[in-house]
Parts: C-alpha cells; sequence; structure tokens
C-alpha cells in the first residue's frame, strides 16, 4: 500500500482528458525529470512533455508535475510556473518574483501554500510575494483549485487554492535515487537543480537544492531591461515509516537572493528564508475513522531592500538619496485533520491555526538597517474550524459541500504612520496604535459533479469572507473617506461565486470548459494618488461583479502527433461606480502543433493576446495599478528534445522567435532611476530567447 500524503477519497471518473494524457493543451517532447519511484518496475516510461498549458484533472482542480520542462523558458519563481495553467497570469516585475494573478484576482485572494504551510513574504509592497521563494522545480507536485470550491487549505481563498509539495514514494528495499538538471539560456540564463533521496523501508532522507541566476535581459529592441537576478534553496527531510501505513517526517529549508527591478524604486539585496516542518499522516486506521494527519510549520522572510547595491541612485527621481529598508515576517501554524468515511461518503473535519508578526527597521544612508533596532508593527491571528463532505450517489454522480469558520485577529504596533509604502520611518502619530481588530468569517461552497463515458459537467456555488490582509490594512497610505486609516477602515470582503464546467473526449477529440460568475461586496481597491514624493494609495471597500471562462480543445489526427488549444477570458466590473474593475487581464489565447514517437520531439506553441480597453486608469492593488489601455500582441515560440538513454533527455527551446517588441498588460511602470520617462509606461518583455536544459535521471 503507498502511503498518500495528502487526503484520499474516491474520484468521480469525469471523462477529462488529463486522465489519458499529461494535459489537454500541453507541448508533449521529453520528460526532464520523473516523480521519484521505489523501484525499476515501478518507474514511469520518461516520455517527456514540454509543458505550455494545463488541463484540469477533475472539476476546477488542476495537477502537474513542476519538474516538467515548460515553454516559454522554466520558471525562476512559483509565479511563472503558474502561467501555463489557463486563467493564471502574473503582475511583471521584469525578470523575477512576478506576482501571480488568478482571473484577475491577486494577493491573498490566491491562499498560497508551500508543504502546506504559509510564507507570506514581507515586503510593504510585495517585492518578496510568497511564490519568489519558491523554486518550482524542487517540488514534486502542483495542485491548483480554481474558484471557492474548498474549505481544507486555509482561510480567504476566494479566488483559488495553490500548493506546491514535496513528497517521496516509500522504499520496499534500501536503494538511493536522484535526480539533476542544467539549464543554459540567453541573457546569462544559468539554473542547476539536484534532488537526491536515500532510504529503505523503515524511512528515507532527502536533499535538495536549486541556484539560478540571470542577467538583465533585452527587449525586442535590443533594449537592455534591469531585471537581473540570482537565488539559491536547499532542503532537507528525514522520513520515518514504519510500517506502509505510516509516516513521520521533520524538514528544514534556507534559501536567499538577490533581484534587480525596472519597475521599482529599489531593488532586493537580500531574500532570505528559513523553513521547519513537521507532518504525521496515519492512512488505514480500520473502522469509520480511516485517517488522520497532522502538520505543523515555521517560516521566516528577512528581506532587504535598497536603492544602491545594484543601482546607482538617481538624483531626479523619488529617492534621490541612498536608502535601505529591512523587513521581517516570521509566521508559524499548523493543522489536524481526520477522515471518516462510510460506504459511499467521506468526511474530512479539522483545525487549523496561524500566527504571523511583520517588523521593520531602516531608512536613509547604506546600510542604515544595520544600526537600527526592529520595530513590530503587527500581529496577526487565525484559527478556524473546517468539515468538507464527499457522497457518491454512483460511479458517475457525486455531491461536495464543505463549511468553514474562522476567528481572524490584527494587532496594529505602529507608533507613527510613513509614506510611500512603508519604505520610510514614522512621519505622524498613529491613531490605531495598539488597537486590535477581531472577525469571525464564514465560509462555505456546494458542488455537484456527473460524469459519463464521453460527456461530465460540474456546477457548484461557493461564498468566502476574507479578513483584509497586511497589505491592505497597513501599506496603503490613507483608509476610506472619513476613517483614521485603512486599519480602521477597510472591512472584510465577500465573494459568493458560480462555478460551471463540462469535460468532453471521444476518440481523438478532448475538450473542457470552466466558467464562472461572481459578486464581490466590499472588493477592496487601492486608488493612486501622486504626491510630492511618491504616489499616496488609498484602501478602500466596493462593490464588484466578476465573470470570465477559461477552456481547452486537443485533436489527435495520427499517431504521435497533437494539436491542441486554450482560451481564457476575465471581466470585472466596479458596481458602485461603473466601469471596470482594474488589473484584469485581457483575452489570451494558445495553440500548440506538436510530433512526439518516443525517441525525437518537435513542438511549435503560437500565444496571442489581445488587447485590454477595459481599465481604471490610477486603480489596482498594493503592487499595481492600470497604466493604461494595452496593446495585443502574437508571440512564436519553438521546442525540441531528444532522449539520450534511459537517464539523459535534453529538451531546447527559442521563446519569442520574431524578436517582437511587447509588454504584458498586468505591469509595472519603469522607474525614473533607470531612465524611463516620468509618465508611467509597461516594461516590455525579453526579445528572442534560447535555452537548452540536460536532465539525468537514476
Amino acid at each position: 500500500m503507498r502511503i498518500a500524503f495528502t487526503k484520499t477519497r474516491r474520484s468521480l471518473r469525469l471523462p477529462c482528458p488529463s486522465r489519458l494524457s499529461v494535459a489537454v493543451s500541453a507541448t508533449v517532447s521529453f520528460t526532464l525529470c520523473a516523480p521519484l519511484y521505489a523501484d525499476h518496475e515501478h518507474r514511469p516510461s520518461l516520455k517527456a512533455v514540454v509543458v505550455s498549458a494545463q488541463a484540469p484533472v477533475e472539476s476546477l482542480t488542476y495537477t502537474t508535475d513542476p519538474k516538467l520542462p515548460r515553454q516559454p523558458v522554466p520558471a525562476s519563481d512559483g509565479a511563472d510556473y503558474l502561467k501555463t495553467i489557463p486563467g493564471f497570469s502574473a503582475l511583471r516585475n521584469g525578470g523575477t518574483n512576478g506576482d501571480p494573478v488568478l482571473r484577475g484576482m491577486f494577493g491573498s485572494r490566491l491562499n498560497l501554500l508551500t508543504n502546506d504551510g504559509s510564507m507570506p513574504g514581507a515586503c510593504p509592497s510585495r517585492m518578496d510575494n510568497p511564490l519568489s521563494y519558491v523554486a518550482p522545480e524542487t517540488f514534486d507536485n502542483l495542485v491548483v483549485i480554481k474558484g471557492p470550491q474548498t474549505v481544507l487549505w486555509g482561510p480567504g481563498a476566494s479566488a483559488g487554492t495553490v500548493r506546491f509539495e514535496r513528497r517521496v514514494e516509500p522504499f520496499d528495499e534500501p536503494a538511493v535515487r536522484a535526480s539533476a538538471s542544467a539549464l543554459g539560456g540567453n541573457f546569462g540564463r544559468n539554473d542547476q537543480v539536484a534532488d537526491v533521496v536515500a532510504g529503505a523501508p523503515s524511512g528515507y532522507a532527502r536533499v535538495s537544492g536549486n541556484r539560478s541566476r540571470s542577467g538583465d535581459y533585452e527587449d525586442g529592441a535590443g533594449d537592455q531591461v534591469p531585471s537581473a537576478w540570482k537565488k539559491w534553496n536547499a532542503d532537507v527531510a528525514l522520513g520515518w515509516t514504519p510500517d506502509e501505513n505510516t509516516l513521520l517526517e521533520a524538514s528544514l529549508g534556507r534559501g536567499d537572493g538577490w533581484a534587480r527591478y525596472a519597475g521599482r524604486g529599489m531593488d532586493g539585496s537580500q531574500f532570505e528564508r528559513s523553513s521547519h516542518a513537521l507532518r504525521f499522516h496515519r492512512n488505514n486506521i480500520g473502522g469509520v475513522l480511516d485517517a488522520i494527519e497532522a502538520s505543523a510549520f515555521h517560516n521566516r522572510a528577512d528581506h532587504v531592500m535598497d536603492n544602491y547595491s545594484l543601482r546607482e541612485p538617481n538624483p531626479h527621481s523619488a529617492m534621490p538619496m541612498a536608502m535601505v529598508s529591512n523587513v521581517d515576517r516570521e509566521t508559524w501554524g499548523g493543522r489536524v485533520v481526520a477522515d471518516w468515511r462510510w460506504h459511499e461518503a467521506v468526511l474530512s473535519t479539522g483545525i487549523d491555526f496561524q500566527d504571523s508578526e511583520h517588523r521593520q527597521h531602516g531608512g536613509m544612508g547604506r546600510d542604515a538597517h544595520l544600526s537600527r533596532p526592529w520595530t513590530k508593527d503587527a500581529d496577526f491571528a487565525n484559527i478556524g474550524l473546517f468539515a468538507e463532505l464527499s457522497w457518491d450517489l454512483s460511479d458517475a454522480r457525486r455531491w461536495i459541500a464543505g463549511a468553514r469558520l474562522d476567528r481572524a485577529e490584527v494587532s496594529d504596533r505602529r507608533m507613527g504612520l510613513s509614506g510611500g509604502h512603508g519604505h520610510g520611518g514614522g512621519q505622524m502619530l498613529n491613531p490605531t496604535a495598539g488597537a486590535t481588530r477581531k472577525e469571525f468569517l464564514h465560509s462555505g461552497f456546494i458542488r455537484y459533479e456527473q460524469g459519463a463515458d464521453a460527456l461530465g459537467w460540474y456546477a457548484g456555488l461557493g461564498h468566502v469572507e476574507r479578513m483584509p490582509d497586511y497589505w491592505e490594512l497597513f501599506s496603503a497610505n490613507m483608509g476610506p473617506q472619513g476613517s483614521a486609516n485603512a486599519f480602521a477602515g477597510v472591512e472584510p470582503e465577500r465573494t459568493t461565486q458560480l462555478d460551471v464546467g463540462l469535460n468532453y473526449r471521444r476518440n481523438a477529440v478532448s475538450a473542457w470548459l470552466s466558467a464562472y460568475a461572481g459578486r464581490i461586496d466590499d472588493f477592496i481597491l487601492f486608488s493612486y494618488h501622486e504626491g510630492m514624493m511618491a504616489a499616496m494609495t488609498m484602501a478602500e471597500n466596493v462593490d464588484a461583479r466578476i465573470r470570465g471562462a477559461e477552456a481547452g480543445v486537443e485533436w489527435r489526427p495520427r499517431r504521435h502527433w497533437a494539436v491542441s488549444g486554450t482560451l481564457a477570458y476575465a471581466w470585472g466590473e466596479n458596481r458602485d461606480r461603473g466601469g471596470a474593475l482594474p488589473q484584469i487581464p485581457p483575452l489570451e489565447a494558445r495553440w500548440s502543433a506538436n510530433y512526439d514517437n518516443n525517441q525525437w520531439s518537435f513542438g511549435v506553441l503560437v500565444r496571442a493576446v489581445s488587447e485590454q480597453d477595459r481599465v481604471a486608469v490610477g486603480q489596482g492593488n498594493v503592487a499595481g495599478r492600470d497604466l493604461a489601455p494595452s496593446a495585443g500582441f502574437v508571440t512564436l515560440a519553438f521546442n525540441g528534445g531528444y532522449r539520450l538513454s534511459d537517464n539523459v533527455q535534453v529538451t531546447a527551446g527559442v521563446d519569442n522567435v520574431l524578436d517582437k517588441r511587447y509588454s504584458e498588460h498586468l505591469n509595472l511602470a519603469g522607474s525614473a532611476d533607470f531612465g524611463y520617462p516620468a509618465e508611467p509606461i509597461r516594461i516590455n518583455e525579453p526579445g528572442r530567447t534560447a535555452w537548452l536544459k540536460l536532465n539525468y535521471f537514476y
């Protein structure tokens, strides 16, 4: 019996194309790394996939192996990898550390987890968003659930839940498994990844790590874009498996790096991460109680940003003198879940908690943070109770429902308030110093699923109440009109959303569709107002409407050939004032054609993005705002692969083959420090980029 590291339940037999191929809209070549298996008999065929887009494996659920190669050039962070799933985009920073956006929804509307733990990040303007600390290829599994359609993984997930997981298959006998990869590409891109597991039936030890580096890239016109970065991560896990149904694992990890940003007034000179976790699983207990799992984690982000280590301060910019800010966020939490099984039903019940504190220091002058004490500005606490039931009416019909109650608490520890997203020192007394906010928040959903040999469908209704996060309560300079500040005036956000979908498979054709429509009461909106030194931000609540859809289709006209495509559309409206909701990505389509004969593979990918003229200029979120309508564009990419042996594969690709100059709609304005004009303009994407990747598996 294989130890299940996640909750198990019967799967409804929907005719999803992903059950028969890795992805409806995946570009097929050769795998660069396969999951770790206990012996040669259970190893997969190392037939590989260069991923360009993913299809759901179940209703609203997407699962993939982030070790698989992808196009464009393999991802440098978690947000970059998520863009292979239709509906995801990223608020672009330039080279790395983009902020993930799903269906136009940003920030803590997405529940982002690594090994079931939370790493919120510390920067007041999300320079180090949670996925900037994720090296995708060091994880074994990526699971995405779109919409408010689960209550198992924490509070506030109105847009969706993203989980990067590590897991080790149990050993039947003493053995060592290893995988390694190396990547080289244009603009100094240079990556190495290694993962080694040694184990026996009674346990295992795992060591994984990566190093990734890139220089500044050039756009399609040959202009240099400040975008260099360097990152490294190292993680160790020790697991004890006294029998086939029990696991106790302890793990720890470290990481650091730096990144240069064309769209910010400061760069990230340190992204130091420390992580500790403990987890326990016991399956097949017998009787009604079928399984129990418990986990605990402690994560710390220690982030330094300045305007002198990776650039020269510009006397004409908003910050003409050397400045540095050191921010720190420490988060710890855990969960306990029990699975109760009857003949046709599985009930998961549990409790989770999370505490977090945020500190900062810094100021004018080089290395000013080294001589100043830490000052705590915020404390967060949340405890939640949840239950989720899956009830099979038959092999082809199922109801799933869940409910959740959270008690959220936030304390304001700031004695003074500052401008510019908190990068400066205290300038005025804080009227809410020492105040604490407490909220009881309710969430729940119900979904019906039906499958058949060729056609399956589902429909679900979900509701989420979300506490404002650190950036919405503490980063904004002002709160709603008449309030003392954002901490005092911004209300919890309430989302009610209907999700429906279809899955179809017949002979050589497979297709899927997912659509949604939602109402968001007290949507938290940022408005930007130009000040003397920097843009001032106001956070307030408005009512909003959202709707959209994603779709995919695959056709296999002949053996070894596949043609596929995906489409993603999102729409948002400010119900209070009329007009568009800001930061909504434009319509996007992807088309790919691929050949794979198990020795050689070739693929072509066309990405087409329409213009976006539904904008709310000057409005957005803590990290970005609508700058102006954006133009559409089309890019072309090629990839190929060859298997040198059972253990060695090589893949290569060329992105933006036509060397087109273009920019994404969700983008930051170029900083004056690098010569960008005072009138906001978007940062351009990389020009023609070639890459080559080699993988070894043992």
